[in-house]
């Protein structure tokens, strides 16, 4: 968050640089070479969140059928992450969230803003019961497929916001009733 008003403040004084750098050297015009789509100036090509992340914070890096990369390491089977703590997780498959699986929400402080839920390939439907029991706890829910879910994690996370993640692997089966 810092960082961001930090790049904020400084946009008015790096315009006027640009502007007078433009006006001082004024670029000669080669016809061989075609002209640039990028936009003159983004806020983002001066701020880069995505390579000054530090060592100890967590950052999803892929994920597989069964399984997350979290800084370069391999985790097998569904993850729960707060902060930048991480640890396995229980469930296997979606119908396997339950407000127990989830129970640690209760005792843990300071409360996370949202809680990201990661359904595996698909985004699914959250029971009633379960979305009751994380909204009485202060969080908000997202639910989103696992590869979502984690990018969110890593943007969010990136903020400075307080976050949860409950991921299950993309490849985690679905609640399927076989007649």
């Amino acid at each position: 968050m810092a960082v961001r008003q930090r790049a904020i403040g400084t946009l008015p004084n790096l315009i006027r640089s640009l502007r007078k750098e433009s006006l001082l050297n004024p670029k000669p015009t080669n016809p061989s070479v075609l002209p640039s789509l990028r936009r003159a100036f983004s806020l983002y090509d001066q701020v880069n969140l995505i390579n000054d992340v530090p060592e100890d914070q967590l950052r999803f890096k892929g994920y597989s059928d069964t399984g997350f990369n979290v800084n370069g390491l391999d985790y097998e089977g569904s993850l729960l992450c707060v902060g930048n703590f991480l640890m396995s997780w229980a469930p296997t498959k979606f119908s396997d969230i339950t407000p127990e699986s989830l129970s640690i929400f209760q005792t843990l402080r300071p409360i996370p803003e949202i809680l990201i839920l990661g359904c595996g390939r698909n985004i699914e439907i959250v029971n009633p019961e379960l979305r009751r029991f994380i909204r009485s706890t202060g969080m908000k829910l997202e639910a989103l497929d696992s590869r979502n879910a984690s990018t969110t994690y890593n943007i969010l996370n990136e903020e400075g916001r307080i976050v949860a993640a409950a991921l299950l692997p993309y490849g985690a089966i679905l609640n399927v009733t076989i007649l």
